[in-house]
């Protein structure tokens, strides 16, 4: 069996600019505490964001499946083992699963992944996903043009032939795939790609050209390219069903 690789980021200030673009779509600008579990700390960067740096006032919880923190303070860490989660029901005011679900597994692990963000998420809370979506460019764990447009039995092959390891260990996933997952796991969803795409710059690159142009250019012509847009971006609830 091919082990997956946890793909770590390192990069403690671009963890914090995630996770201010994060606190910023789901509007989290509440004056009282929010609960917060990161499904998938990494670096501790997006955790440690919202338990020391930001404003806001947040009791951070994070868990993972290895222990590869460069940032320890400020928030609880527990490992786990797989997609479970070790905590009650409806413990949560936000869950976050940033670039998770593309390594979880197959298809089962990821639903499983997507009902245990259900399970512990409070009935007001709101959650944070995002996810590689297929059609990129540029695969970003390994670098390479159209890694994941090809069939899953070419993608190793491609991988080997580049020198870039032995098994492609994602499942980066097209829009219509995990909104069909969301309906699946009974989450209201929404779309926030674009939105995502406008702060980024604003946060990253507010004074490059191509912020200047996104500045100028409506939703209306840029909803059409969310498909296609590298990463899929959401924003879920549970339904009230």
């Amino acid at each position: 069996m091919n082990d997956r690789l946890p793909h770590v980021v390192l990069d403690l200030e671009s963890r914090y600019l995630k996770a201010k673009k994060i606190e910023c779509l789901l509007e989290l600008n509440s004056k009282a505490e929010l609960s917060i579990l990161e499904v998938g700390v990494g670096s501790g960067g997006i955790s440690y964001y919202f338990a020391k740096v930001s404003k806001g006032q947040y009791k951070v919880t994070a868990v993972d499946v290895v222990d590869s923190r460069l940032i320890f303070d400020g928030y609880d860490f527990r490992l786990v083992d797989g997609v479970a989660l070790p905590f009650d029901g409806e413990t949560f005011d936000v869950v976050i699963s940033n670039h998770v679900i593309e390594h979880v597994g197959e298809l089962d692990a990821q639903i499983l992944h997507l009902r245990e963000l259900g399970r512990v998420l409070k009935k007001t809370g709101i959650g944070y996903l995002a996810v590689p979506n297929r059609w990129m460019l540029f695969e970003p764990h390994y670098k390479l043009i159209f890694l994941s447009w090809l069939p899953k039995k070419l993608r190793s092959p491609y991988l080997r032939l580049a020198g870039k390891g032995q098994f492609y260990d994602c499942e980066p996933l097209q829009m219509h795939e995990i909104e069909g997952m969301f309906k699946k796991t009974n989450f209201l969803f929404k779309n926030l790609c674009v939105s995502a795409l406008r702060l980024t710059f604003e946060l990253e690159k507010k004074n490059s050209v191509a912020a200047r142009f996104l500045h100028c250019v409506p939703n209306f012509l840029l909803d059409p390219l969310t498909p296609i847009i590298p990463t899929l971006i959401y924003s879920i609830k549970k339904s009230e069903i």
